[in-house]
Formats: C-alpha cells, sequence, structure tokens
C-alpha cells in the first residue's frame, strides 16, 4: 500500500477549480506505478460519469429497477445493476487493468493479461434505492498483480486488505460525488455539469465520536448479544451508560451512509446475525469492506469486523462476506470492547444489565 506520511504531503493542494486530473498529476509525479493507479482512477472515473447520467434520466430511461435474475449474491439483479457493470467494466478495457472482480460476474473477467493492476468492484451499491430515487453508488478497490499470477484466477484476487493500492467510491445522489484514496489522504471530488469531477476536500477528516449510529433495526432480534447490547445502551440515551441521546440513520446503501459519515461522523454497523447465510454478515469483503475501511483510516477514522481491523484481514474468496463496522475511531474501537471483554459486555455497569429493545 501507498503510504503517506500524517500530514499526507501527496495530497494535492486545496484550491477552487482543481480537477480530478490535476489532483492525480500532482500526486503521481514521475512514480510508474501511479500512473496506472492515476490511469485506471481516471478511467473508472469516466465509466462512472456515463453511468451517472444513465441514473439521472430515471424512468425517462426505462425500467431500471427491474429485477433480470437472482445474481451471484442470491439478491435480485436489476436492470441498472447490468448496465452499471457493463459500463465500469468497458471503460477499463482502456486503462492498465489486467482483469475485473466484480459483484455481478462469477468470476474474473480477464482484460489483459500482462498489465499491472486487479480492480475489485461493486458496480451499483443499493440496487433496492433504484425506483424510489434514493442514492447509490460505484465501489472499487486496485491491487497489484502479483508477478507470475494468473490474472483471470481466483486466486490473483485473495489479496490482504493492506495490499490496496487505491480504493473509492461514486456516490449519485443529489449531486454526484467521488470519495477517493490513494494512500495519501481521503480526497473529496464532486462532479460538475460539465462532466468533470472537481477537488472539494483533500483531507477528510471524521470525526473521532459521534451520537449518530446506522443499523438495520429490523434485524435486531438476530444478532448476537453483543450489538444487541451496544444498541440498547445507545437507545437507553442520557438514562443509560452512554449518558447521551443517540440519532439512528438508514440508507440500504452503504455508499450513502458512508458519504454522511465522512461529512458529520458516525458509526455504521452491518454484523453477522443469526439468519440463514447470515453468519459473516451480507458486505463483500473484497471490493465493498476493504475500499470503504482504507478512505476510513485515511480519514482518521476505523474500520473492523467487529473486532480487528478490515485491513488486516486477507480475502479467502472472491464474493466472501465479513461482518463490518466503521466509522469515529472511537465508536469503532468500543464497539470492538463489546465483543472483546468479558460476557460482550464493553464497558457497561451492571446497573445496565440485558435489556430488551425499548429498554
Amino acid at each position: 500500500m501507498l503510504e503517506p506520511n500524517a500530514d499526507h504531503p501527496a495530497a494535492p493542494a486545496a484550491g477552487a477549480g482543481i480537477t480530478l486530473a490535476c489532483a492525480l498529476d500532482e500526486w503521481v509525479g514521475a512514480d510508474a506505478r501511479r500512473r496506472d493507479v492515476a490511469a485506471t482512477v481516471t478511467a473508472l472515473a469516466a465509466g462512472c460519469v456515463a453511468l451517472a447520467a444513465a441514473i439521472a434520466e430515471g424512468p425517462l430511461a426505462g425500467d431500471l429497477g427491474r429485477t433480470l435474475s437472482s445474481g451471484e449474491a442470491g439478491e435480485g439483479q436489476k436492470a441498472l445493476d447490468v448496465m452499471a457493470n457493463d459500463l465500469v467494466i468497458s471503460a477499463l478495457r482502456n486503462a492498465p487493468v489486467a482483469a475485473v472482480a466484480s459483484e455481478e460476474n462469477d468470476a474474473p473477467v480477464l482484460l489483459d493479461a500482462d498489465a499491472p493492476l486487479l480492480v475489485a468492484i461493486d458496480p451499483l451499491d443499493g440496487s433496492s434505492n433504484i425506483d424510489t430515487c434514493l442514492s447509490v453508488g460505484t465501489i472499487f478497490a486496485l491491487f497489484p498483480r502479483r508477478e507470475g499470477a494468473d490474472a483471470a484466477s481466483v486466486e490473483a484476487f485473495l489479496q490482504n486488505g493492506r495490499e490496496m493500492l487505491a480504493g473509492g467510491y461514486v456516490l449519485y445522489g443529489p449531486h454526484t460525488a467521488l470519495m477517493l484514496t490513494v494512500g495519501a489522504g481521503t480526497w473529496h471530488f464532486a462532479l460538475d455539469r460539465g462532466g468533470t469531477f472537481r477537488l472539494v476536500n483533500a483531507d477528510v477528516r471524521v470525526r473521532e465520536d459521534t451520537a449518530e449510529f446506522a443499523i438495520n433495526m429490523s434485524n435486531y432480534n438476530h444478532w448476537d448479544e453483543p450489538v444487541r447490547a451496544y444498541v440498547d445502551d445507545c437507545l437507553a440515551g442520557r438514562k443509560g451508560p452512554r449518558e447521551r441521546d443517540f440519532n439512528m440513520r438508514w440508507v440500504a446503501s452503504m455508499v450513502a451512509d458512508a458519504h454522511r459519515i465522512f461529512q458529520r461522523g458516525g458509526v455504521y454497523l452491518y454484523p453477522g446475525d443469526g439468519r440463514k447465510g447470515y453468519s459473516a454478515g451480507r458486505l463483500r469483503l473484497l471490493y465493498e469492506a476493504f475500499p470503504v475501511a482504507f478512505m476510513m483510516e485515511q480519514a482518521r477514522g476505523g474500520a473492523s469486523d467487529g473486532r480487528a481491523p478490515i485491513l488486516d484481514l486477507s480475502a479467502s474468496g472472491l464474493h466472501q462476506r465479513v461482518p463490518f463496522v466503521f466509522g469515529s475511531r472511537d465508536e469503532v474501537a468500543r464497539v470492538a470492547r463489546y465483543h472483546l471483554e468479558q460476557a460482550g459486555h464493553g464497558e457497561r455497569s451492571p446497573l445496565f444489565a440485558r435489556r430488551g429493545l425499548f429498554i
């Protein structure tokens, strides 16, 4: 992974009108590996600009939310899922990318066996939001192609999170935002009306603590005790062990929840639970958790599987699921204490023993 020092000296200088291309050029310098990363990010951005235009058409572009098939994950594959996948893979054919691992494909798609990079991508996060005019996104991670590795093999992608070269997402909402890290801090860009991403913030920082959490409360009865205990203590508000009131948010698009946390802090939880097929949660390690965790750490936030840092994990499968907690650093650490300390009760006092959802 390309490591900056504490002050991110390779980050672009802030200033009105700086484009993604200019920011990347400044970061690249004369480094050949960085040049390949920049070219790949640029290609991805171009594909996402085209996708943003299609999403902006909404129902005028047809029934983009119609279900076409069950998809690899067993969730309904939507028409826009397929469109997004086709657009980003097509864009990457012009980049130095050996192969692409996509949520929409069972196996890697070979592009150029001799190219130096691999891309793991979720072309469309939040498919359930398509027909309700809510935010959706694209999430991506860039990895090196190891010398001698068969780029078209699953094994080529089974890397450690610390090997990642870049991670980011594009959020299609009231405006189209690109969040990106190349190991020099986390950068925030916005898409202008001419189709160019322009720099908003070259040093995004996540607030260290929070009074806001994001979780799907409908799964409460299926959670393990540490997760229920953590949420119960938040819901107890000023009279509980946290001694303050919390707000809850849930968009059903991980990218949208992540963007809110980058802007104002908070913590996001998608734990494993007792439902069939959900023991390891729902989110994918390689192309969802890894890139968001990379950006969170670069923005002084945290990301874990509830116990250990996400980036310390190594992928064991292309579509491997993982429990995922990310956001304000202190809150991510607190969630880990609920899991790791005796009886999973973290810092709770005996006064606040096991309670139900409504206290």
